[in-house]
């Protein structure tokens, strides 16, 4: 049995191939509608400027969550909320049983550094009066909370 000759692709005139790329786009073209929103749907927030105006005097408490609350379209209740939740947050990562270390991404890092017990001393040179010795008291073990600067925050002061 004697294999059949493959037939040739036929080639494009540029005439053809010009009139196959103007027809393709057409044939893809879908238009769609914007669903409808109901009455019932929140409204989006509105994006605010940012305010780029220095403080003079620090923020109270009541005054950060009245400004992040003009600034996003929240309530001060929805604002107090979040912050209390961000503390909370926090507590859990700072616990005793925890993994020590909170991060909020780009502005700060707050970890635990725990400080091991250490033994009272006696006779040890005092270092600010040479040729003078002291007693060291003992100091029980402890935990330090320590906040690092991050990239964001250090570009905020300069």
């Amino acid at each position: 049995m004697a294999a059949k000759p493959k037939a040739k692709p036929k080639a494009k005139t540029p005439a053809k191939k010009a009139a196959a790329v103007k027809k393709a786009p057409a044939a893809k073209k879908a238009v769609r509608k914007a669903p409808e929103k109901s009455a019932a749907a929140p409204a989006a927030p509105v994006a605010k400027k940012k305010s780029t105006t220095p403080v003079a005097e620090k923020f109270s408490k009541t005054q950060i969550i009245q400004e992040i609350s003009d600034a996003t379209a929240l309530s001060k209740k929805q604002v107090g909320d979040v912050l209390e939740e961000l503390s909370d947050l926090i507590e859990r990562h700072i616990n005793k049983k925890a993994c020590g270390e909170f991060t909020l991404p780009g502005l700060i890092k707050i970890k635990t550094i725990k400080k091991p017990a250490r033994k009272a001393k006696k006779g040890v040179p005092n270092p600010f009066k040479p040729g003078e010795l002291m007693d060291v008291a003992a100091k029980p073990a402890s935990v330090k909370v320590k906040t690092l600067p991050l990239k964001k925050l250090k570009e905020m002061v300069e």
